[in-house]
Parts: C-alpha cells; structure tokens; sequence
C-alpha cells in the first residue's frame, strides 16, 4: 500500500507537488481539500482522521501539536506519525527525507510519535 500523507492547512502546497514530482505513487492531502476535512480542522480532530484513515501528518505547529499528541495517546488512541518541520526549514532536504521515510521505514516506524524533518 502506498504512504499517504497529510499536510495540515499551513504548509505550502509546494511540499505535496515535490512529493509528487518524485513519487507518484504517493498519496497526499491537504487539510482543506474537498472531500476530505476542511480548512479551520482543530488538531485533535486532525489526529483522530489521520489514525482513522492511517495517513502520516506532516506540520510545522511545532507548538501544540505536542500536547495534542499526549492528549490523544491518554485516550487510548495511536496516530501513525507526525512530522514537524524544523526553523528554518530546507524543503528540499524534508522532501528528501520523505521519500526515504515512504521508501524505507517500517510500517510502525513512526507511530505514536513526533518526529522532526530534516532528520538530520
């Protein structure tokens, strides 16, 4: 089964088309895509799609996704990954990472956990 990722609604739609540039295969949406959930999503809301859904979030709410995160897993709950992004941020070296991360990583690499792009 392909990755699929979901850019919450302030990354710049600049990450999907890189993505897809390299990996067609890739499945990737953004909050606010029709069909899908809207824009003005609250993030706990965001978390239960993506674990409903099994889709990686990518984000740069470095801020209070953490504590969402927590919230989220006291209810019994599992996400399978969250990306923040790092200041500054070097597109090119995340989309490099998630390429990899699609290509390489085990299925629950990721799961229940923050992890920041670039990884290195």
């Amino acid at each position: 089964m392909p990755t699929k990722y979901l850019l919450d609604e302030n990354m710049p739609s600049l990450y999907r088309e890189q993505l897809l540039r390299y990996r067609k295969d890739l499945i990737v949406r953004m909050v606010g895509d029709e069909g899908g959930l809207p824009k003005g999503t609250l993030d706990p809301e965001i978390l239960c799609w993506c674990e409903e859904n099994d889709f990686l979030l990518i984000t740069n709410n470095r801020k209070s996704m953490p504590v969402h995160l927590v919230d989220h897993l006291a209810q019994g709950r599992h996400v399978p990954a969250i990306f923040v992004l790092r200041r500054p941020v070097d597109v090119g070296r995340v989309i490099e990472d998630l390429i990899l991360i699609a290509e390489a990583a085990d299925e629950n690499e990721y799961q229940d956990c923050i992890t920041y792009l670039p990884l290195a």
